[in-house]
């Protein structure tokens, strides 16, 4: 027996050296071996303060490459072979699958939020209602921009849009394209579907999402205008508002210009806006009480207050004369003899 052994070393030793096999190749560096324990001994040894099983994709880090593949296969590659029928959502497991459709399709909510009250379907949702709501807690901060958010997919998803400009999915009912599937099918559901599903519980307005329900609710019946320009008093409820009221106002930017007639805006939806009403004609508001459209909803609203509803609250003491719209009263007074 010990001469068989003996002769199993002498074997790998002429294999290992003298042809040269070596079958256990480091992925941390180029170092080669012709055993797996001496492999797996060298990175436990020389590697062990510099591991690197970190997700390109989502920055999660993993103690050895099984796991991260693993990760990899259920949450980055399309290897989901747990499909939801009703809404052809995939899952890596069969019990996501199963609370997918008990908490999203069935409704069950059995978790309470034990602050106010609010049910959710999993531990999960609940923690992070009650970290970001309840305790404001923004772990999660933009490199880029000082933008922090509550949930580190939400950090990743505006890093993509915003700063990488990825937008790769294209709604098949008009030319607007999306970051992701979940803002594809939210698009859908408000813009093409017209669901609003939020309502809020003070004043009974609906949303198509739940982030305007909070920004409403905040702004709106809280009264929270958290910041403030620098160059005038004004407030904004939120940073973006207060960037671009600084880059259109105060800095006249106009960056945002029409194709067709080389006028400029300082916003991108004033463009968008601009482009459908003056060159493509369209009026997708139509007035439910007689046969007019318009382009803008303000002005479906401003016509509904002034011609169905007889809103007329703008006047001046030198003339008698009342209007529902500002500036045709500020058109009669240029015009007329009031101005005197």
């Amino acid at each position: 027996m010990r001469q068989v052994w003996e002769d199993i070393r002498v074997s790998r030793h002429q294999i290992s050296v003298h042809k040269g096999h070596n079958n256990f190749a480091c992925d941390r560096c180029e170092k080669k071996f012709v055993k797996k324990s001496s492999w797996l001994t060298h990175q436990k040894l020389v590697h062990k303060d510099h591991e690197n099983f970190t997700c390109k994709k989502c920055n999660r880090k993993f103690e050895n490459k099984s796991t991260l593949l693993k990760h990899q296969k259920i949450f980055h590659e399309v290897f989901k072979n747990y499909l939801c029928e009703k809404c052809a959502k995939r899952f890596g497991n069969k019990q996501r699958l199963l609370t997918h459709i008990q908490t999203v399709h069935e409704g069950r909510k059995d978790l309470a939020c034990d602050k106010c009250g609010k049910k959710f379907g999993n531990k999960t949702s609940c923690l992070l209602h009650m970290a970001n709501v309840h305790e404001n807690r923004k772990d999660y901060a933009c490199e880029s921009c000082e933008k922090k958010f509550g949930q580190k997919s939400k950090l990743i998803r505006h890093q993509q849009a915003v700063h990488e400009n990825r937008k790769d999915l294209a709604c098949d009912k008009c030319e607007i394209k999306c970051r992701d599937q979940y803002d594809l099918r939210k698009h859908q559901n408000t813009v093409h579907e017209g669901r609003k599903d939020y309502a809020c519980d003070e004043c009974e307005k609906k949303f198509g999402r739940k982030s305007y329900m909070f920004f409403h609710q905040k702004t709106v019946h809280e009264g929270r205008k958290d910041y403030a320009c620098e160059k005038c008093e004004k407030k904004f409820g939120e940073k973006s508002a207060l960037f671009k009221h600084q880059n259109t106002v105060h800095e006249r930017k106009k960056d945002f210009v029409c194709d067709s007639c080389e006028k400029k805006f300082g916003q991108k939806p004033h463009l968008l806006s601009h482009q459908r009403t003056v060159h493509e004609g369209r009026k997708n508001y139509a007035c439910d009480k007689c046969d007019k459209k318009f382009g803008h909803k303000y002005n479906l609203l401003s016509h509904q207050k002034t011609v169905h509803e007889g809103y007329k609250n703008y006047g001046r003491n030198k003339c008698e004369k009342k209007f529902g719209v500002q500036r045709h009263m500020i058109r009669h007074e240029k015009n007329s003899a009031c101005r005197s």
